[in-house]
C-alpha cells in the first residue's frame, strides 16, 4: 500500500529555490496520480490525460502552494480529483459488457455497441517506465474486474473508497481531498464498501497463484491458441470461465460455450495466428495477430484472470485506443 507520508517546510524551499525545486518536489507522485486516475476513470488514455492536466494546474498554481496547509501529496491529489470529477460529469462510467447487458448465445451474432465508453485496460508498462523506482502500487486494486466494480459508483463513492481503502488517506485528508467533511467521506465510503462487496470485487484476487505461475498457464494456453487446439484451451479454463469482448455485446459463461465459441473463431478467421505476450492491470494477456494476406494484422488484447482452478475471465479487447495505448504495431511481417 502506499502511505500519505505528510512532509514539511516544503512551501518555504519553493520560495527560497524556486521552480527548479518545486519540481522536484511534485514529480515523484507521478506514477502514483497515474493508477489513481486509472481507477477513477477506467481509461489508460484519460488518466494519462487528467495526470499532464494535473500537473499542468499545479505548475500555474505553484506560487498558492502552502505547506503549512497541506503536503505536497494532499495538494496533487485534490488537483487529480477535481479533475476526474469534471471528466466523470462528462463522460460517465465505463462498464464491461458482464456488467451492461444478459449474458449471450456464444454462436450467436456478434453486436458492436461503439457509442458506448468501455473500460479499458492499463498496461503494466506505463507503471513501471513512470517510476524505475518501483513505487508501492497495489495491483490487485488495478485488477480489471475491482476497476469495472468501481464504475457501478458515484464519483464520490469511488474517490472515497480509493482515498480511504486503497492508498490509506485518513478522513480528514480524504476529505481534503474531496472538499468535502469527515463525515460526509464516511458516509460514502460506506456506501461505496456495501455496493463493492455486493459486486464481489476483492474475490478474484483471494489465494490467486503468483504471478510466475499465472504468466505460465497463460503460456500454455498460446501454444494452445497457435496450434488451434480447442480441447487444449478448454483444459486451461475454470469450468465458470467468463469471457467477453468491448465493444462487442456479447458475452457468456461456461467452459462449453467458450470452446464453442474458439471452435467458431478458428473456423472464421483461420487457424495462422502470432501471439505476442503482455502485462496489463497486474494481469497476464496478449495480443493476437491474425493471419492475412502478406503477413498478420492485429485482431484483439487479451487479458486473463487466473485462479488456482484455471483461467477464470478472458477479457478481449478490440479498440484502436486501446491498441494505441499499448503501443502495438498494426501489423507483423512474414
Amino acid at each position: 500500500m502506499i502511505t500519505t507520508g505528510e512532509g514539511k517546510g516544503a512551501g518555504e524551499a519553493v520560495g527560497a529555490a524556486g521552480d527548479e525545486v518545486f519540481g522536484r518536489m511534485i514529480e515523484p507522485f507521478r506514477t502514483e496520480l497515474l493508477a489513481y486516475c486509472y481507477r477513477m476513470l477506467g481509461s489508460a488514455h484519460d488518466a494519462e490525460d487528467l495526470v499532464q492536466e494535473t500537473y499542468l494546474r499545479a505548475w500555474r498554481a505553484r506560487e498558492r502552494y502552502d505547506a503549512a496547509r497541506r503536503s505536497p501529496r494532499t495538494w496533487l491529489y485534490r488537483i487529480a480529483t477535481n479533475a476526474c470529477m469534471t471528466a466523470l460529469e462528462a463522460r460517465g462510467r465505463r462498464p464491461l459488457p458482464s456488467g451492461f447487458v444478459a449474458a449471450s448465445d456464444p454462436l450467436g451474432p456478434l453486436v458492436r455497441s461503439e457509442s458506448a465508453a468501455w473500460l479499458q485496460p492499463l498496461p503494466d508498462a506505463l507503471l513501471d517506465a513512470g517510476d524505475p523506482a518501483g513505487a508501492v502500487i497495489d495491483r490487485s486494486t488495478l485488477r480489471l474486474a475491482f476497476a469495472a466494480a468501481l464504475q457501478h459508483l458515484s464519483a464520490r463513492q469511488r474517490g472515497a473508497l480509493i482515498l480511504r481503502d486503497v492508498l490509506r488517506f485518513s478522513a480528514s485528508e480524504a476529505a481534503a481531498v474531496l472538499g468535502t467533511t469527515t463525515v460526509s467521506v464516511n458516509s460514502s465510503l460506506q456506501r461505496a464498501r456495501t455496493r463493492m462487496k455486493e459486486a464481489g470485487a476483492r474475490q478474484e484476487g483471494l489465494g490467486e497463484p503468483s504471478a510466475a505461475e499465472q504468466r505460465a498457464r497463460v503460456d500454455r494456453y498460446m501454444k494452445a491458441f497457435e496450434r488451434a487446439d480447442v480441447e487444449g484451451l478448454r483444459r486451461l479454463l475454470t469450468e465458470d470461465v467468463l469471457m467477453e469482448m468491448p465493444p462487442v455485446l456479447n458475452w457468456f459463461v461456461g467452459r462449453g460455450n467458450y470452446g464453442l465459441f474458439m471452435e467458431w473463431v478458428f473456423g472464421r478467421l483461420g487457424t495462422d495466428w502470432r501471439l505476442q505476450p503482455v502485462t496489463a492491470n497486474g494481469q497476464p494477456g496478449f495480443a493476437a495477430y491474425r493471419r492475412v494476406e502478406g503477413g498478420y494484422e492485429l485482431h484483439t488484447l487479451q487479458v486473463f484472470t487466473v485462479t488456482a482452478e484455471g483461467i477464470s475471465r478472458n477479457s478481449v479487447f478490440q479498440e484502436a485506443e486501446v491498441f494505441a495505448t499499448f503501443g502495438l504495431a498494426p501489423g507483423i511481417d512474414d
